[in-house]
């Protein structure tokens, strides 16, 4: 608070607050809140002056530059333009510098601290009856990202290995968790693609803080080894995953039977984990208890046809066969989360030149993603529907459309932008995500696209290649 004036912190609060219906009486509307700022606020250890790109003023062009499909700063600082003169401020200077000087200032703690409390707000608010048997669930699962080809770019985060210098792009890792009720980002975290400790393993093991006794985390095979499920047991975290057959195999003959091809078993400690020390193995127990449970999937489309569960929920009666099968398919949210921030916000291709301001995209990506999120939540509380029954293309493309109206809602009254936001709810409410869980689609493109040549060299050796060619000619 004390970087510039209360009034005019009040004023761009409440300004970024109505681009996401968080003000009135709507649910939800406390998520993006003044103790979500604050904090972040509090992270900016140098004075700052009382000019146009405040924090907050800063904050609010970036998340219009990620949601807009045009990413450039140019398109971003003439949103801002419009935005004063329409309110009368005066116009800005269209030179992006001040701009991206601004949004270089800003700490990424900045960013991460307003990202991660509005997505545990989200979903510490979610209705009893969007939760699993009254229990949290929450999906983690990895994918990458790629950004421009700069120096600091390739050394934080180089290119796979097996590409030619010069022929790929910076790729990072990313981690999330996320929340099945409601879909909020809770956590992310990064890496390199390759090397020791840089898997989606690893990335899940650093974040473990944010789970609760009792909670369920919903993940793939590659977190079912017996050292990740020993670390979730001593924090009394549930998981339900799937049987790595790469690393081991399940006898139903075995262990203590609670139904057909449903059983209890003990899983022996590997005689080495490459990932701790000697001491630390040593002062493991030699077992873990877990529940192996067969589920034959029927419907064409899906890649596997037999699979087997494993988790650490042993009451068979509390937790049938079938609540497992339903939990595990329920599993494809995730990958629809992590499509919807990558392909709906475009941010698969990054456009930041240094690692810190790439890290900084990234969460105000996941910001946008979970305010919009937000929206979708207030929508499934008026109209009592679940939130994953609603497109969130469809409320992207709706918030976009009004947004410009939003914009100059200060100067209107509590009823015109209650009016409003009704409209924009029961626009977003109309577009469902029907229950197809039997559909499949072959993964090609019918469309051709005009062919061109790859660059199979560096660019510069290309670009003296065709220099040389110039000057023969």
């Amino acid at each position: 608070m004390h970087h510039f004036t209360h009034g005019r912190f009040r004023q761009q609060f409440n300004f970024l607050r109505r681009q996401f219906l968080q003000d009135g009486d709507l649910p939800f509307s406390d998520v993006l809140s003044e103790e979500a700022i604050a904090p972040a606020l509090e992270t900016i250890e140098f004075a700052w002056k009382d000019r146009i790109y405040t924090p907050l003023m800063t904050l609010w062009v970036f998340l219009g530059q990620v949601l807009c499909a045009d990413h450039s700063c140019r398109a971003a600082v003439a949103r801002l333009i419009a935005h004063r003169v329409s309110r009368g401020l005066g116009a800005c200077s269209s030179i992006t510098g001040a701009y991206c000087q601004a949004r270089s200032r800003l700490p990424e703690e900045f960013f991460s601290t307003v990202t991660r409390h509005v997505g545990r707000s989200l979903d510490a608010q979610a209705h009893a009856n969007w939760l699993w048997k009254g229990r949290r669930v929450y999906m983690f699962d990895g994918t990458t990202v790629s950004m421009p080809d700069t120096p600091q770019n390739q050394k934080a985060y180089p290119q796979n290995v097996v590409q030619s210098s010069g022929l790929g792009f910076p790729i990072a890792r990313i981690g999330a968790i996320i929340s099945l009720s409601c879909g909020s980002v809770l956590d992310v975290g990064f890496c390199k693609y390759a090397g020791k400790g840089q898997g989606e393993v690893s990335l899940l093991r650093r974040m473990l803080g944010i789970f609760k006794p009792g909670d369920v985390v919903l993940a793939d095979c590659l977190m079912a080894n017996w050292l990740g499920i020993h670390m979730l047991l001593q924090r009394d975290i549930e998981l339900v995953s799937r049987l790595n057959k790469a690393h081991r195999k399940a006898d139903f003959r075995k262990g203590k039977r609670l139904g057909k091809k449903d059983h209890i078993v003990r899983w022996r400690k590997p005689n080495s984990i490459r990932s701790i020390d000697r001491k630390t193995y040593r002062s493991l127990p030699d077992y873990i208890t877990v529940r192996e449970t067969f589920i034959r999937v029927e419907q064409p489309g899906f890649r596997t046809r037999r699979i087997i569960v494993v988790t650490t929920l042993l009451d068979a009666k509390q937790t049938t066969k079938e609540d497992l099968a339903f939990l595990y398919r329920a599993r494809w949210n995730n990958e629809l989360d992590l499509r919807s921030i990558k392909i709906s916000l475009q941010m698969d291709i990054l456009r930041c030149k240094t690692p810190e301001l790439v890290r900084k995209e990234v969460w105000t990506h996941i910001l946008a993603y979970n305010l919009i999120r937000t929206i979708m939540a207030q929508v499934a509380s008026e109209f009592e529907i679940q939130p994953r029954t609603i497109s969130f293309k469809a409320a992207v493309q709706t918030l976009k459309a009004f947004q410009p109206v939003i914009a100059i809602l200060g100067r209107r009254d509590n009823a015109f932008r209650r009016e409003l936001y009704e409209q924009i709810l029961i626009a977003i409410g109309k577009h469902g995500v029907a229950n197809r869980p039997d559909r499949f689609e072959p993964r090609l493109r019918k469309r051709r696209h005009k062919k061109y040549c790859f660059l199979m060299k560096s660019r510069a050796e290309a670009k003296r290649e065709m220099l040389k060619g110039f000057s023969e000619n």
